[in-house]
């Protein structure tokens, strides 16, 4: 049944969402200041909307993961003492909701090929926030100057019977030329903690670099001659 959103399997709480809740100022500040709520006219906690939207995103057991609303986003931020604010609810869910979206489907670019649409396609099994846990290229990332990222999930996903997680790591982009768009870049990838994983990332580092070596490599006479 399709009655939750990605969940942290270690908690038993099934609203608790993928976007650590202490994060959601970070998230909030990635939308122009003309897009958050006006804090002067909060809404009342019990008027905020009971309705979820389906995620596009299957499940293990069937069907697809469902997000929560944002009377449940809220409640779940106020059971953990984390002074939310109805207003923002209306900015925080769709952010909450577009996030996993892009992330399933930089996911998928990964899958792409890999033989999940021989079983009904790849599904997501579990689901973790990690904001304090730098993954090692992150912290290599940090250490030669880049920004750190601002949040990190990892996901593990079931392919035919072969579970494979990835790890993916958001950082803030540059606003758009209107200053008006949700900005935000994700790093995803498969971890480095199974056979999977590391011929994956093998495969996609070198169709990079024979990529960039072939499109560089000058044309021999006879190909220029046979053009000319």
């Amino acid at each position: 049944m399709a009655d939750k959103c990605p969940v942290d399997h270690s908690s038993a709480s099934p609203e608790k969402c993928p976007v650590d809740h202490q994060q959601r100022s970070t998230w909030a500040s990635l939308l122009p200041s003309s897009s958050k709520p006006a804090p002067a006219h909060p809404h009342a906690p019990d008027a905020l909307p009971q309705e979820r939207e389906i995620s596009s995103i299957p499940r293990v057991d069937g069907g697809n993961w469902v997000y929560p609303s944002q009377a449940q986003f809220y409640a779940a931020m106020a059971r953990k003492n984390h002074s939310p604010q109805a207003s923002d609810m209306r900015v925080i869910v769709p952010i909450h909701n577009a996030v996993n979206e892009r992330a399933w489907s930089e996911v998928m670019k990964w899958e792409a090929g890999q033989g999940g649409d021989k079983c009904g396609g790849v599904k997501l099994v579990s689901f973790k926030g990690r904001p304090r846990d730098l993954t090692p290229k992150a912290r290599l990332k940090t250490f030669l100057g880049y920004s750190a990222p601002f949040d990190r999930h990892d996901w593990v996903v079931d392919r035919c019977g072969t579970r494979v997680r990835y790890v993916i790591d958001f950082y803030t982009g540059h606003p758009g030329k209107a200053g008006n768009n949700l900005s935000f870049y994700l790093d995803a990838r498969p971890a480095l903690d199974s056979w999977d994983g590391v011929r994956m990332r093998a495969e996609r580092f070198w169709e990079r670099w024979a990529g960039k070596l072939w499109s560089s490599k000058p044309a021999s006479p006879e190909s220029v001659s046979s053009r000319s």
